[in-house]
């Protein structure tokens, strides 16, 4: 071990960096200047986010308890720009509302502790990184969903996400603890070697699969969703449903894809029907939601249960259309997440009803929503059509026939309520609209970069590829 293994964890390293000078610029920034923390959160993790698409080599350390390569990298890159944008988007709430609490600093502070967590659960060799990583990602987003402490629903969100989060945490510790009996080790590469289908492993695993379907939201671990995107600021609301979820759904797809595919006859029946029970239950919910945050909450869990189509399959196109679906999730969401953000930070309104006539007095928030509400519905020719059909193909090429049909009414009825906020926005009329109001130049760049992303994954692919190449390293 020497300092150039350091080296190999440069993004871990660098957000550490990071956090540690924002506290200290904490200390020496005076009080009338704390607004300029947000400037330079936002510069710092910009260069981080360039820093981490340079090339680095797989590696494993710690004697194994860490481990990168080309896939891994790569999605923790796609986590950074999900980050980022969700920064351009929340600086001017965070500038109105929480720098003049003095609160600037722990804002960001607790954010890149979460997402280091995630770095570290992602590149996890054995359990107890894994677990490290898992806590250190739930804690501080616990304390954000709670940051409003003037709303007492808020606090109600905070309160539910950490409580789920210990009973889901205690539940993946018993799996674990399972696993690691049968097994004797605790390194991912030793229990691939001696992993067997016995009845105590399959209920380490189930246990294990049940506390990080938490994470993702999945039916019947979905109860505290709705509620706690409701409560939360509409940043962390974001953050919870792109970056957190998509963390979890890529380290749940490489331990099933290695240490877990001796049992993929165990576990190919309950992601069949966790699959089906996520689909229709996040989309039934959905269509009778009048709050946009609780809205956008059970669409989030309806797009979990698509993203099974390619767990189910436990091949390299699984692999790779799980990854290139997360991607275009992330630059879908967060346009819609944003819109909102907008919208609320303008004039504190966010139910479907105020978005009637929206177009007729602010049509570039208006294209924007409808263009991440057709992505995250599937419509040509926008990304997330592509990513559905994907999904589809990897599900179809294992024969799950019946799976992909249903799938497609579940398309079917999801298309129908992200119109009805299309026609509030287009069609209806409301005597007293929303006003037209501007943005400024970091929530524009915010949904430029996501527009950006939506359409240029529609329209020009090539990505896929380099994934589907990536991915051989897990099959």
């Amino acid at each position: 071990m020497n300092f150039s293994n350091f080296l190999l964890m440069r993004q871990e390293i660098l957000l550490l960096t990071i956090t540690l000078l924002l506290l200290v610029s904490e200390i020496f920034i005076s009080k009338s200047k704390k607004s300029s923390l947000v400037h330079l959160a936002i510069f710092l993790f910009g260069i981080h986010t360039a820093v981490g698409f340079f090339h680095i080599d797989e590696c494993s350390i710690f004697g194994g308890s860490f481990q990168t390569n080309n896939l891994i990298h790569f999605f923790k890159n796609v986590l950074n720009i999900g980050v980022f944008i969700l920064l351009l988007q929340s600086a001017d709430w965070i500038e109105e509302k929480i720098v003049g609490e003095n609160r600037g600093t722990e804002f960001f502070i607790l954010l890149f502790s979460s997402l280091l967590g995630m770095y570290f659960m992602i590149s996890a060799g054995d359990f107890l990184m894994f677990y490290i990583g898992l806590e250190l990602s739930t804690l501080p987003i616990a304390a954000l969903a709670a940051y409003e402490t003037t709303k007492r629903i808020s606090s109600e969100a905070g309160i539910k996400l950490i409580l789920s989060a210990a009973l889901a945490s205690g539940v993946s510790l018993f799996g674990i603890s399972f696993l690691y009996a049968t097994s004797g080790s605790i390194f991912f590469h030793d229990i691939i070697e001696v992993i067997v289908s016995n009845n105590l492993t399959i209920l380490g695993f189930i246990l294990f699969f049940a506390g990080l379907s938490f994470k993702i939201s999945l039916v019947p671990f979905h109860f505290w969703t709705a509620d706690v995107y409701e409560g939360a600021p509409i940043s962390v609301s974001s953050y919870l449903s792109v970056i957190s979820k998509g963390a979890a759904v890529f380290i749940l797809m490489i331990l099933m894809f290695t240490i877990f595919k001796p049992l993929i006859h165990v576990w190919e029946n309950l992601v069949y029907v966790v699959a089906l029970a996520t689909m229709f239950i996040g989309n039934l919910f959905a269509l009778r939601q009048q709050n946009m945050k609780r809205f956008l909450a059970f669409s989030s869990i309806a797009q979990a249960g698509f993203i099974l189509l390619g767990l189910i399959t436990g091949t390299q196109l699984g692999t790779a259309t799980i990854v290139y679906f997360v991607m275009i999730y992330i630059f879908s969401n967060l346009a819609a997440f944003g819109v909102v953000q907008a919208i609320s930070l303008k004039t504190g309104k966010e139910n479907m009803d105020d978005y009637n006539g929206l177009y007729r007095t602010n049509p570039n928030l208006s294209l924007v929503m409808m263009l991440a509400l057709f992505s995250l519905a599937g419509i040509p020719p926008v990304a997330g059509f592509f990513g559905k059909f994907f999904l589809f193909t990897a599900a179809a090429s294992k024969g799950y026939y019946l799976l992909v049909f249903l799938a497609v009414v579940n398309v079917t009825i999801s298309l129908y309520y992200y119109l009805l906020v299309v026609r509030a926005m287009f069609i209806r009329k409301n005597e007293n609209p929303i006003p037209f109001f501007k943005n400024k130049l970091y929530m524009k760049l915010g949904l430029l970069i996501t527009v950006i992303g939506i359409l240029a994954l529609g329209l020009y692919s090539p990505l896929y590829d380099y994934i589907y190449e990536l991915s051989a390293a897990f099959n």
